[in-house]
């Protein structure tokens, strides 16, 4: 057994992290004085505040956390901050490559354009890279419930920042109400502009998303924790060279699984599909990687092997240049051996 410390000290790869999931109670603080918004006195009120509790009901009470922090979020120095602090506190866990997603549309209440969100983000991470040495890359997040449209018009402005500190996107939101066929055509638009693409799939028991997803010939899946008790489907994602992006604390809290032994990780491993491991959200669920890295290590009794393994799924699944995937392996593999 790794102890908290070792696992701290693991180089890492996180593919599946939420920014305005993901702020540390500091930086919340600093946006909500840069907003004007009154906020608890004390950081145990405000985590209340961010963080869900123990008894949350589902996945639609779970992102009602997140009211609270995107009226933070609606300016380029904040959203800038809000990246150098996620970074920062992967530094603080040896993450040697990140991929940082969010919704540009929740950030234009005010002066700021779909454009001018994704530059902001990307400039506060080209400043963290610079301080803190971690690569990271910047996912645009089309929502499910959204029209097509509005989904469409979001890709369009995004892809002139394709290369230049945007690495793809993904939809998420509401996935059992808005199944894959219903944003086909959003999906579409993306993949002829060329942007790689992940989906929000199999999170809300909805096996038949991650398979649709599939079909359209995208091979990352966020949380795909519906495939259990499904080997067939298992094997079909193993063979395409499916990746998942799960999300222990997480799914548990929205009731993706009931408990912890309901969480497939065996059969995933039989069936040979790729694992990755990840936080969702940071703040919301009240975590970061080495609480995730402990868990799997305690639960599941994953190796530094299988880790070494869940990470580097994670390098050659991710939609960095091959420059950075080289370099990443290349430390992923000195450090693990």
């Amino acid at each position: 057994m790794l102890s908290v410390e070792e696992l701290k000290a693991l180089p890492k790869v996180e593919l599946h992290c939420h920014l305005d999931g993901s702020l540390s109670l500091q930086a919340i603080r600093q946006l909500a004085k840069m907003a004007s918004v009154e906020l608890p006195a004390t950081d145990a009120d405000l985590r209340k505040l961010v963080s869900v509790p123990d008894d949350v009901e589902n996945l639609l009470d779970y992102l009602k956390r997140f009211d609270v922090i995107l009226p933070l979020l609606q300016t380029a120095p904040a959203l800038e901050l809000a990246a150098y602090d996620v970074i920062q506190q992967c530094a603080a866990e040896n993450v040697r490559y990140i991929e940082v997603r969010f919704a540009p549309d929740f950030s234009t209440e005010k002066e700021l354009s779909i454009e001018g969100a994704i530059a902001a983000v990307i400039k506060g991470l080209h400043r963290a890279r610079a301080d803190f040495g971690v690569e990271s890359g910047v996912l645009v997040c089309a929502m499910r419930q959204y029209p097509n449209d509005r989904s469409e018009n979001m890709f369009r402005a995004a892809r002139p920042f394709l290369g230049d500190g945007l690495v793809g996107g993904d939809f998420a939101g509401n996935e059992a109400d808005f199944p894959t066929e219903e944003i086909e055509p959003a999906i579409k638009v993306a993949q002829q502009l060329k942007i790689p693409l992940t989906l929000h799939a199999g999170e809300s028991h909805c096996v038949h998303n991650v398979m649709a997803t599939l079909a359209l010939g995208i091979r990352r899946f966020g949380h795909g924790v519906a495939l259990g008790s499904h080997p067939d489907l298992q094997q079909q994602v193993s063979q395409a060279g499916g990746v998942l992006e799960m999300c222990l604390t997480s799914n548990l809290q929205t009731k993706a699984v009931v408990n912890i032994q309901d969480y497939p990780v065996q059969e995933l491993l039989d069936n040979q599909v790729k694992i990755t491991i990840n936080t969702d959200n940071r703040t919301v669920s009240n975590t970061n990687l080495t609480h995730e890295y402990a868990l799997w290590q305690e639960n599941f009794g994953i190796t530094k092997a299988q880790f070494q393994q869940f990470n580097l799924n994670a390098i050659n699944a991710a939609f960095c240049s091959e420059l950075v995937r080289q370099r990443v392996v290349a430390e992923l593999e000195t450090a693990y051996n």
